[in-house]
């Protein structure tokens, strides 16, 4: 392997783990059957998987908020966290994270990673926040800490103009693979297995952030959504595949003929008389008696349960709440998805911090302004229907009592910019006396007091 450039190394790297994303992605896709089909095979495919992903993803993004705190209680830190919360707004909308945060764990939750690259756009000027494919992804990490990378290497293919026009190299053929390898001190760039460009990092840290759908014990790289659902799921297409076969057949009947030697002109219709020898027997095949469609259902129903379990998304969190069930009742009910969607954010509440952190880095090193030391905190929305009314009451009790600030209720209550709001608040309060009155109520001849 010392032999080999590093482009070369990477051919003979992880190819379990790459074999495993492909299989993860076809899976997901609709590629559920193994093998090849046999003549006149019924296949039908039910994309159970699909919905499971995305339904867990909708629960998991729900309310995502990452916003700036005051370090300390001094006038320079709170005007301080005000800057960077601005900024850090103004980097969400440029980069359209809500949407691509979406697809980035859409995609974690297939493959079992994710990545994201923050970078600094020299033309336009501002951060950019890109989400690179995890199957050309390949890390290094600091010995057995899994939580520190030294060198990180992202592959990936690019049309010929493309890769003339940003890096003014011409490559062999239609297309170039490009190889980009970062550590803390240096930048290099391969394409086509050259080396055409090496200088020192320009940020002085690895712009990725690799990061595990759900973690393994001891395990670098993550687990995927689909691995405990692949086998039920291929199960779950061949019994309903087997089943629309015999409901096909029924509707077809089969006619059975015994001690004929030879048939001709049997036709299986309404009014159709059939001419037999003496003693022969003739009658339709009933693939429906005893109960049999019965046995395929119940069969098929476990196995449906089974794919509901370990997915750990029950059928109330499709909506199917014919129970009814509130409050406590439905937090129990659906308490396997809020411990694993709890799980993931766990995962992810660093992961956000720590892009946040990268941008405001970023924002400092080449804008001059300060926004840093600030407290970043990742601001989840509630999992389960929340009574509003309620909420706000609760919130006005702890304001009153003193227990809760008035930004972290308006947090709590869904705003996005609890400053800008309680600023507005103030400018209207200082304009209050300014402001018409509101009219009064009506008087006997209709007009208002």
């Amino acid at each position: 392997m010392d032999s080999l450039t590093l482009p070369q190394q990477l051919e003979q790297r992880d190819a379990e783990r790459l074999r495993a994303y492909g299989e993860r992605l076809a899976f997901y896709r609709g590629a559920q059957w193994a093998g090849g089909a046999r003549r006149r095979e019924r296949r039908l495919t039910f994309n159970y998987v699909r919905p499971f992903v995305e339904k867990v993803t909708t629960y998991l993004m729900a309310g995502l908020r990452v916003t700036a705190e005051a370090w300390d209680a001094s006038p320079e830190a709170a005007a301080r966290a005000q800057r960077a919360q601005a900024a850090l707004q103004e980097v969400a909308e440029a980069n359209a994270l809500e949407q691509l945060d979406f697809e980035t764990e859409v995609d974690a939750a297939i493959l079992g990673d994710g990545c994201y690259k923050v970078l600094w756009d020299i033309q336009e000027r501002r951060v950019r926040v890109t989400a690179p494919d995890a199957q050309g992804i390949f890390v290094w990490w600091a010995g057995d800490d899994f939580s520190r990378l030294w060198r990180v290497a992202s592959r990936y293919r690019l049309e010929a103009e493309d890769a003339a026009s940003l890096y003014g190299v011409s490559p062999r053929g239609r297309e170039a693979t490009v190889v980009e390898v970062w550590t803390e001190q240096e930048f290099q760039l391969w394409v086509d297995g050259d080396l055409v460009g090496e200088r020192p990092n320009p940020y002085s840290f690895i712009p990725f952030i690799v990061f595990p759908n759900l973690r393994e014990p001891k395990e670098p790289w993550g687990a995927s959504d689909l691995s405990p659902l692949m086998e039920p799921q291929r199960e779950l297409n061949r019994a309903l595949s087997q089943l629309s076969m015999i409901l096909e057949l029924s509707g077809n009947p089969i006619a059975v003929l015994e001690g004929v030697e030879e048939a001709r002109d049997i036709a299986v219709q309404p009014g159709a008389v059939w001419e037999v020898p003496e003693r022969a027997k003739a009658y339709l095949l009933d693939l429906l008696q005893g109960g049999g469609v019965g046995l395929h259902v119940d069969y098929i129903n476990l196995v449906y349960r089974a794919l509901h379990d370990l997915s750990e998304a029950p059928r109330t969190a499709f909506g199917d709440n014919v129970r009814n069930l509130s409050g406590v009742a439905l937090e129990m009910e659906m308490h396997p998805l809020l411990q694993k969607v709890q799980r993931k954010r766990l995962i992810r509440s660093a992961v956000y911090r720590q892009r946040a952190d990268l941008a405001l880095r970023l924002l400092e090193r080449h804008t001059g302004d300060s926004y840093r030391p600030v407290r970043l905190r990742v601001q989840w929305g509630p999992l389960l229907p929340q009574d509003r009314g309620r909420l706000t009451r609760d919130e006005q009790a702890l304001v009153a009592a003193g227990l809760h600030s008035r930004r972290r209720a308006m947090l709590a209550l869904g705003v996005e910019d609890p400053d800008a709001e309680l600023e507005r608040v103030r400018l209207e309060a200082q304009q209050g006396l300014a402001l018409p009155a509101p009219p009064g109520p009506p008087t006997k001849d209709g007009s208002t007091a």
